[in-house]
Order: structure tokens, then C-alpha cells, then sequence
């Protein structure tokens, strides 16, 4: 639950882009407002866009500038409300049940069953999970990393949060949070969300950064990189992104080339660097077939990418 009053809320769009930027994340104006809108109106915000973009980090960056406690669920084909909602602390149940059933032995009574399984199902037994950690926790951003992952009946679980910030345990009843968390869903569109969940949300789409905005985040992430490098590589990921790979460099693999080529000693891009250190950038053989085949000398050539 996020609960930063209005005082301590940016007060536009470019307030929240100058806090962002402090905590070390540039976003664009699109996604600057995106967030100030869910921030203010209380409503979950849906990001999507390619892997490596910057969307896990933006959520993270949005608990830095709250102060706010982030709480991660990254989705998985399986994923079910045992792992995502709460579970029963089994061991403690059944020790509990043995320690009452000695104390009516030592007494010379007979137990109560009845009572002895209502106490079973007792909040102390139950073991929360990162959505019920949202609605218990204040302050806290709630990341659902990569829902698309997730199989298409673990959307029902979230409908109730996302819509009432609240979920239902058949023995306890509801569990509402006082004041709605904040909650930001990923997705790399490996599969089409649906509606009803999205309706829930306000949405963005995320693009990977322009030349500027991508060298400003290189030479942020890394101090010591010089211009020309953090060019260089902006520049050659930009071109790599329009050779239909398999999986484009984003971001954060544009970081890591980055700090790839500073930690040999590079102070510019050519192709002889560029092919020594493909595996930083491109995860694919096919990828990095492409690219050869493409010509490394054309990737990292100055001018415009």
C-alpha cells in the first residue's frame, strides 16, 4: 500500500521525470505522465513493450522516489496463488494440532475437534506471498514482472486486487488494504493479455530510448565511459534493432556492452572490438550471425544510426 500524501507527490509530469532522474532513471515525457497518472489517480499502470527496455526498472525507480518498499512477483508458466497469493504454513499447523491435542491429554480431556481446526486457520498459519505483502505492507510498489509469462487463468487472481486492492481467503474472508498499492505490470507481449485485466490499468507502451536519451543512460550507468564510446554503442544498438533479430538488444544489453568495452580499455567502437564482444550484446548464434553477416564495419561506422 502506497501511502505518500499529495504533499509529497510530484506535481506534474516533469517533476516526476526530475525525480526519476535522480534515482539514475531517464524517462521519456510518455512515460514521465504515465506514471505521474497512476501515482495520482491511485490506478494500476500496464507497461509493455520488448525485453530490455527499461520497464522492471522503471517500477523500481517509482519506489525510489515514493520511498516506498517494492515488492517483486516475476510470473512463470504454473504460476498459481500458492506462490503468488498465500499458503499455509503446514509444519505449524500440525504441530499446533499435536501441542493442543497433548495439553487436553495431560488434562484429561478430550479434545475439541471443532476448535482445534478453526484454530488451524488462524492468520499466524498463513504464509504471505508477494500480492498479499502488497495489501498488508505500507508503503510498497507492487512489480508483476512479465505477466505474459504467466498462464491465462493466473490473470483471475489479480482481477480483485487490481480492481478493489483487496483478495479473498475462502477461511479468513477478505483482506482489503486501507489505501491502494501502487501496481505495475510488464509485459514483452510473448502473448496478448486480456481485456479485463488491461481494463483495469492505465497503459504505455514503452520504446526503446532515442540516440540522445540512450547515451545520456549509458554515461549515467557508467561515469567513466567516454562520449565517444557511449555514442558508439548507442549508435550500433540502434542499428542492430533494425536487422530483425531474434532478440534486439535493449537497454540493458547496451549497458553491458558498454561496460564490456570499458573494462578492455576502449575509449571507441570499431569492428575488430565490436566482434570480440558480440556476446554482451546479442544472446542469439543466429543474432550474432546476422550481424557478421550484415558487416561489423557498417554497424559501428559514425554518422546517424
Amino acid at each position: 500500500m502506497v501511502q505518500v500524501t499529495a504533499r509529497q507527490l510530484p506535481s506534474t509530469p516533469g517533476e516526476l521525470a526530475h525525480a526519476l532522474t535522480a534515482t539514475g532513471y531517464l524517462a521519456d515525457e510518455g512515460l514521465a505522465t504515465a506514471g505521474y497518472l497512476a501515482l495520482r489517480m491511485g490506478r494500476p499502470l500496464f507497461l509493455e513493450g520488448e525485453a530490455g527496455v527499461g520497464k522492471t526498472a522503471f517500477a523500481q525507480a517509482l519506489a525510489d522516489v515514493t520511498g516506498a518498499e517494492l515488492i517483486r512477483l516475476q510470473c512463470y508458466e504454473g504460476l498459481d496463488a500458492a506462490q503468488a497469493l498465500y499458503d499455509w504454513d503446514f509444519p505449524r499447523q500440525i504441530l499446533h494440532l499435536r501441542a493442543a491435542e497433548a495439553a487436553a491429554s495431560a488434562a484429561g480431556e478430550r479434545p475439541d475437534g471443532a476448535a482445534l481446526e478453526a484454530g488451524l486457520y488462524d492468520r499466524r498459519f498463513l504464509i504471505a506471498r508477494p500480492l498479499l505483502q502488497a495489501l498488508e505492507r505500507t508503503p510498497c510498489v507492487l512489480l508483476v514482472d512479465e505477466i505474459d509469462r504467466a498462464d491465462d487463468e493466473f490473470e483471475a487472481f489479480l482481477l480483485e486486487l487490481l480492481a478493489d486492492a483487496a483478495i479473498s481467503i475462502p477461511e479468513l474472508g477478505r483482506i482489503a488494504a486501507p489505501t491502494p498499492q501502487l501496481t505495475v505490470l510488464t509485459s514483452n507481449r510473448t502473448r496478448e493479455v486480456h481485456d479485463a485485466l488491461k481494463r483495469r490499468c492505465l497503459y504505455h507502451w514503452v520504446e526503446h530510448p532515442d540516440f540522445d536519451r540512450e547515451v545520456a543512460i549509458l554515461r549515467g550507468r557508467l561515469p567513466d565511459l567516454t562520449a565517444r564510446l557511449a555514442a558508439d554503442v548507442a549508435r550500433a544498438s540502434a542499428r542492430m534493432r533494425t536487422l530483425d533479430l531474434i532478440k534486439p538488444p535493449g537497454v540493458a544489453e547496451s549497458i553491458d556492452w558498454a561496460e564490456a568495452l570499458s573494462v578492455l580499455g576502449a575509449r571507441h567502437l570499431d569492428p575488430d572490438l565490436a566482434a570480440a564482444t558480440l556476446g554482451a550484446v546479442l544472446k542469439y548464434r543466429e543474432d550474432v550471425d546476422r550481424v557478421r553477416t550484415t558487416g561489423l564495419a557498417t554497424l559501428v561506422e559514425t554518422g546517424p544510426a
